[in-house]
């Protein structure tokens, strides 16, 4: 994170106007990319909060996915998420680092805090395809008009 936020952003910032508003800053990955772009905008509200994660790793997370037992524990954060999963992701049949399931109980977790999350499940595995296909509504979706993320309440 203090690579992007240190070291890319100012390279970037040189050559064009960006702004410093954090509601119109998001982060987009797929996979491990999916986990790593959450996690970044958890701990960084202040600069993202604008979120994009196609088949997120939370399974392989070191010591378990965190965020369905921290959610409630924590005030909830000006992040507007859009989880996108697959049926058939990693170990998508089996009880333990299940994929789909870890995306869901974080998808879950997000909506019973009150975060502003959109959830969208797809038929296939851990493929790029449904969230190629996804790309233009998730982007239409996070940066909506309406409620900002830190104002409560989904739209």
């Amino acid at each position: 994170m203090t690579f992007l936020l240190d070291e890319v952003v100012p390279l970037v910032t040189e050559r064009f106007a960006i702004s410093d508003d954090p509601d119109r800053w998001g982060i987009c990955g797929g996979s491990s990319g999916g986990n790593g772009a959450f996690t970044a905008a958890w701990h960084r509200p202040d600069r993202l909060r604008r979120v994009v994660a196609y088949l997120s790793s939370f399974a392989q997370m070191p010591g378990g996915n965190p965020y369905p037992a921290l959610l409630p524990t924590v005030p909830r954060k000006p992040l507007r998420v859009l989880l996108q999963a697959g049926h058939r992701d990693l170990n998508w049949n089996e009880p333990e680092s299940n994929w789909l399931a870890e995306n869901l109980r974080t998808a879950a977790a997000l909506a019973e805090t009150g975060h502003d999350i959109r959830l969208v499940l797809g038929d296939g595995g851990h493929s790029a395809n449904h969230g190629g296909v996804l790309l233009p509504d998730a982007l239409r979706w996070v940066w909506r008009d309406g409620d900002r993320p830190g104002a409560g309440g989904a739209a």
